[in-house]
């Protein structure tokens, strides 16, 4: 998802352009024969099912060797992304603008994986409005939740697929996966969710404070949504590619609503509708994450039902990255085998293939700070304490600069930070939609650095004393020996598009209950640090006399543990 903000009149421009494109093109049938390499393509259309008549439309490829009449299992990508055809107001997306053939979103998982080779059969289905599926987006709602069933039941009841799917994704198509376990439609066997969306409303939002995706997101949508069909394209995806321009508006404006607690957001929060699923989901999430942030990543986790012990997660120490992907000569989430433990895991659920003690793979690799990955069994782990402390009251500017400083004693040993800090607070206000932010920081006095652990956000939406409660986003950190744990509450940060009232707000108590290991942990995987982890600790030089002088309170911490060699 980009993060990019169009205006609502570059929306209905390309709504024209696609228009003018579908009166000045002739048709023709869709490209025909191989668009990777060794495959054979098709095209398909198939009923929704819904009320509103909807059409969807697939691209199919298999091995150029295997007849349409061979049973094979299915990987499924169910997206907006997969238009066949690139315009100016989706340069990001599709063919070149002749349009035909199929979008090759992930091609790049075929190159790394081999997967068609290895016998399976590839379906980029076009949620409803996108390419050449007719209808209008909703922005994960109920009609891309229907689809997203109905693509899964329509793929297992081919002649050509064996009956098993197994969902592939990311970021807006690693959501379209979680809504297929929500649906739990016949057919779906396993989900690959890289980085994903797992509420419509955390994804914009932090407790009421946007992100510029809330405004941003639905207007590049409705563009994607808009972008025609191309002469290469066959009729039915042509006439399907016309866009909707009644639903643009109401999508962008239903969007707008700051608080979780509205129907609107509710059916699009599928942590609550993870709940005692078990389909098994291979899943990563990076803690640096700046679009589908780490917000709600383990509230989904640990909501599934994972008693038969099929579900894995990578978290760690990077960005809005696909699991194989490469940042020049190096794995952008530093480990090289996720294309083996995908197809292990697609081999295990989709063709009943069981894993060897050489392809089976752990159930959660975490990544710490140190850019070592190591195996748990659970995250957080059975041997995570929250440890409460209390914090400096005072008095902050919303809007204007600094806050409320917390710092630790000089750390006696290394203490490890595992899992969501918990900030509550008592505040006064003298006008509503004030801001608080609370930061943790990792204090490095000898280097003269201070480096952003975790963080949260949250309106204060009434007048006078009132109670904060934020479930901060998680981090996996070593605080060395020696350095400083620093908790700030302020107002704004950056990370957010706060609207500052420029009210003096009063903490009259907090406190912050931190997550911390209690067990040795000394064993490691393979794996090394990322690109991210490098470019967040850079550049964190502060001027900390103000930040520690005077603000030293006494911090509960655990016991020593062994942090392992680093």
């Amino acid at each position: 998802m980009h993060t990019l903000l169009p205006s609502l009149t570059r929306v209905l421009t390309a709504l024209a352009a696609a228009v003018l494109v579908l009166t000045l093109l002739p048709s023709a049938p869709a490209a025909a024969g191989s668009v990777y390499p060794g495959t054979q393509y098709r095209e398909e259309f198939f009923d929704m099912g819904d009320p509103t008549f909807t059409r969807l439309h697939a691209d199919l490829l298999r091995d150029e060797d295997v007849p349409w009449t061979v049973e094979q299992p299915v990987i499924l990508v169910v997206s907006p992304y997969t238009n066949h055809t690139t315009t100016a107001a989706s340069p990001l997306y599709g063919n070149p603008a002749g349009g035909g053939g199929m979008h090759e979103r992930f091609f790049d998982f075929l190159d790394v994986t081999d997967a068609i080779e290895e016998g399976y059969t590839m379906v980029q289905v076009d949620l409803p409005g996108f390419g050449g599926s007719s209808g209008c987006n909703d922005w994960g709602g109920p009609v891309e939740q229907g689809a997203v069933k109905a693509a899964v039941e329509w793929a297992a009841s081919q002649p050509w697929s064996n009956g098993r799917v197994g969902m592939l994704g990311k970021s807006y198509d690693a959501w379209t996966g979680l809504m297929g376990m929500a649906q739990d439609p016949i057919g779906l066997e396993a989900v690959i969710s890289m980085e994903p969306v797992f509420s419509g409303y955390r994804y914009g939002y932090n407790n009421g404070v946007r992100f510029t995706n809330s405004v941003a997101t639905p207007a590049l949508f409705s563009m994607i949504d808009a972008t025609p069909g191309g002469y290469a394209d066959s009729p039915e995806y042509v006439l399907n590619s016309i866009g909707t321009p009644y639903c643009y508006g109401l999508n962008i404006a239903l969007q707008q609503q700051d608080s979780e607690d509205v129907a609107f957001w509710a059916v699009r929060d599928l942590v609550r509708q993870a709940a005692g699923s078990d389909i098994p989901l291979f899943l990563t999430q990076g803690f640096l994450e700046t679009n589908t942030k780490v917000d709600a990543a383990l509230d989904y986790w640990n909501a599934m039902d994972d008693s038969a012990g099929e579900n894995h997660m990578w978290i760690g120490q990077f960005d809005h990255v696909r699991g194989y992907e490469m940042q020049g000569e190096r794995f952008a989430m530093g480990r090289s085998t996720f294309a083996a433990q995908a197809m292990s895991f697609l081999d295990e659920h989709l063709k009943g293939i069981e894993p060897t003690p050489a392809t089976d793979f752990e159930a959660v690799a975490v990544q710490d700070n140190f850019g070592r990955y190591r195996a748990e069994t659970a995250y957080p782990s059975a041997d995570t304490t929250l440890l409460n402390t209390s914090l400096r009251s005072g008095t902050y500017s919303d809007g204007t600069g600094g806050g409320i400083h917390s710092v630790s004693q000089p750390l006696p040993h290394d203490v490890w930070l595992a899992g969501e800090p918990r900030f509550s607070a008592s505040v006064t206000t003298t006008v509503p939609r004030g801001n608080i932010t609370v930061l943790t920081y990792d204090i490095d006095e000898a280097a003269g650095t201070r480096t952003l652990i975790n963080r949260g956000t949250s309106l204060i939406r009434g007048v006078g004393a009132q109670q904060v409660d934020i479930q901060m986003y998680a981090q996996d950190w070593v605080v060395e020996e020696g350095h400083r744990i620093g908790v700030e509450v302020r107002g704004t940060n950056s990370f957010w598009v706060h609207v500052p009232t420029g009210q003096t707000i009063t903490v009259n108590d907090a406190d912050i209950a931190l997550p911390f290991l209690t067990a040795d942990r000394t064993d490691f995987l393979d794996g090394e640090s990322t690109p991210r982890l490098e470019s967040h600790l850079a550049g964190n030089a502060a001027d900390l006399g103000p930040i520690v002088t005077g603000n030293e309170v006494p911090f509960t911490l655990p016991a020593a543990i062994d942090t392992g060699a680093r």
